[in-house]
């Protein structure tokens, strides 16, 4: 009577083979890539957010700036040399201050405590908007002037 079946040596070498194939496929995603891709979209996502409510507020105000926007580049929030621009912004303009996904100490509860760590400047000639993320990672830039 003939054994129907595979040996071991047969299975070994699929489960080898699926081994090698599944480590090739994680490195090609290469997870933690993809993940720093998704945060350099939101940081991009919020600046422009940011940037527009900035001219939607403009807008209606007759082309007038917030105020605390300087030609200095300065983080936005409620900290120590940081402007304020929450008040200005939320919630005509933004349902509540984006903030970067990634930096210590990036949050929003409300105008009066938040930290975005993403800056903001206006060019002394242009008057032209800058907001950027400097904490960008795979050594990208991210900077909107508008």
């Amino acid at each position: 009577m003939k054994n129907k079946g595979f040996t071991l040596i047969e299975v070994l070498v699929v489960v080898g083979m699926l081994a090698i194939l599944m480590a090739i496929v994680i490195i090609a995603i290469n997870p933690p890539r993809q993940f720093s891709l998704a945060n350099n979209t939101k940081r991009r996502s919020d600046i422009l957010a940011i940037l527009n409510a900035v001219h939607q507020y403009a807008a209606d105000n007759k082309g007038t700036l917030p105020s605390v926007i300087t030609t200095t580049s300065t983080d936005m929030g409620t900290g120590s040399g940081e402007i304020n621009i929450c008040t200005y912004l939320v919630p005509n303009y933004l349902a509540e201050m984006p903030f970067d996904p990634k930096a210590s100490g990036a949050n929003y509860s409300s105008c009066t405590s938040y930290e975005t760590k993403y800056q903001i400047k206006k060019d002394s000639t242009t008057s032209r908007i800058t907001v950027a993320a400097s904490s960008a990672e795979l050594s990208e830039t991210i900077s909107i002037t508008r």
